[in-house]
């Protein structure tokens, strides 16, 4: 079954979180997800509050930068949800934009190390092991969480390119599509992906989570217009969902089809009703999915 979601994009102030987290949980949103963009909003501080705000939705980060973070912290933070809200938290890491990351001074020479470094680490934490290493950038000596999940949780990893589509295949227990992915990106996606599983021996289940431009309303075509001039597609056609929602449904479908596990529709940054597109999501576009 696919799971159908949409973002909380962090172009909107934190203020706006609780009237929108409500907003989707009373309308029966199956997930709704977070970015840590710099420089916007935290992914934990947001997810932890989303959580508190809603009974039962589910709160996804996609994603988290490693260069941004030390491991054990991110394991800390990503226990202490599970153990608050168990089965409610999907958390996403990744390289992060690369321009950001040198804003910052955490740039590093290979960001592919350092994600696999950190998914290793990551996963071994919170399955309560004690973690010993010294990487290239990833050392941690006798390192054990006090209060691991109580349960298997999954770590998912975003990727693009395919040598990171390989190595979340092999390291990840999920993985992260970008907005804009295309149908066919996405199926060459699940290549790479497969043959990194095949490479580790991994037979457990990968789902794959794509976000979707989307859009609906009477302005729901200029504003994908200027959707797509501020992310510099050259066309929007492939890479969105726009209309009422027998047409979002369809267009989601296709992105189901080629093999995504969850679709999260991804409201423009100048959505006039946030709180309405989460009940159109929920309620119009859910059940013709």
């Amino acid at each position: 079954m696919t799971a159908l979601g949409a973002v909380f994009v962090p172009m909107l102030p934190p203020e706006r979180l609780r009237p929108i987290v409500r907003a989707a949980d009373e309308a029966g949103l199956d997930e709704l997800w977070l970015w840590e963009d710099c420089f916007f909003e935290s992914g934990i501080a947001t997810a932890a509050a989303a959580l508190a705000y809603s009974e039962r939705l589910v709160v996804g980060v996609g994603l988290l930068p490693v260069p941004l973070r030390n491991v054990a912290i991110t394991a800390m933070e990503l226990a202490t949800l599970h153990r608050l809200f168990p089965g409610r938290v999907r958390v996403g890491v990744g390289h992060g934009v690369q321009d950001w990351m040198g804003q910052v001074g955490a740039r590093v020479e290979s960001p592919l190390t350092l994600l696999r470094e950190q998914l290793d680490a990551l996963r071994a934490l919170l399955r309560g092991e004690e973690v010993s290493c010294q990487g290239r950038y990833v050392r941690l000596d006798k390192v054990k969480l006090r209060w691991a999940p109580e349960q298997p949780v999954p770590v998912l990893a975003g990727a693009t390119g395919p040598r990171t589509l390989r190595l979340a295949g092999a390291a990840a227990d999920g993985t992260i599509l970008t907005g804009g992915t295309t149908v066919e990106q996405l199926r060459a996606a699940r290549v790479q992906l497969d043959a990194g599983r095949a490479e580790a021996g991994r037979t457990d289940p990968h789902p794959v989570t794509v976000y979707l431009h989307s859009a609906t309303g009477p302005d729901a075509a200029a504003r994908m217009e200027t959707e797509r001039v501020e992310w510099r597609y050259d066309t929007m056609a492939g890479r969105s969902a726009v209309g009422d929602g027998a047409e979002v449904a369809a267009s989601a479908r296709q992105w189901v089809e080629a093999g995504a596990d969850a679709v999260i529709l991804q409201p423009t940054a100048d959505d006039p009703d946030p709180e309405g597109f989460m009940r159109f999501v929920a309620q119009q576009v859910k059940p013709l999915l």
